[in-house]
């Protein structure tokens, strides 16, 4: 049974964390003000949609498409999107919050992280080559054996990234930054 194609619809103020969105694949689509704390957006697919002044906190992304997503001034705390389908996966957020949330092995190159806190963020294992994350927190985000080549970290704050164990040729740091990079070694730099 295939699902519906819903094309260049607006949904405003609506809550889908008591009421499931209908399983559809949706295009073009923006919702605004909608609510899907702790909802079920499983084996959804969403392409070419917006997602502003949202809250989709711990919401089941299971097999959820996502492709060329935009997502701004969402609360998006406890996702786990290693759990998404990756295949053309391809997201942009802008003044988010996505504490909590989990992008471990994900190839999520190019990516635009910007004005969004990434407090606890898991991104171990993930390919983030190239990846933009301009004014962000990244305070006790992971970074465990991930790639990080041409990544620029210049205007993010508080990232703790061991050059030892994460790839990071070509990356852009700030010199205000550069603590960051040495943490492990604990030595004092004024």
């Amino acid at each position: 049974m295939s699902k519906p194609f819903i094309i260049d619809q607006v949904y405003r103020g609506q809550d889908y964390g008591q009421n499931r969105l209908p399983r559809a694949d949706y295009e073009n689509c923006v919702f605004e003000n909608c609510n899907f704390f702790e909802g079920f957006l499983d084996n959804q697919n969403f392409m070419e949609c917006t997602f502003i002044d949202c809250n989709l906190s711990n919401a089941n992304l299971m097999n959820t498409t996502l492709n060329d997503v935009a997502f701004s001034r969402c609360k998006m705390m406890g996702l786990k999107f290693e759990t998404c389908n990756e295949f053309l996966m391809r997201f942009t957020f802008s003044d988010c919050s996505l504490n909590l949330s989990s992008f471990y092995g994900l190839k999520l190159n190019q990516q635009v992280f910007e004005d969004c806190k990434l407090i606890d963020v898991d991104f171990s294992q993930a390919e983030l080559n190239g990846c933009s994350f301009k004014n962000c927190d990244l305070q006790r985000a992971i970074f465990e054996g991930t790639q990080l080549e041409k990544a620029d970290f210049t205007t993010a704050v508080n990232y703790t990234i061991d050059p030892g164990n994460n790839r990071i040729k070509k990356a852009k740091f700030a010199k205000e930054g550069i603590e960051g990079l040495l943490k492990k070694y604990d030595i004092i730099i004024e």
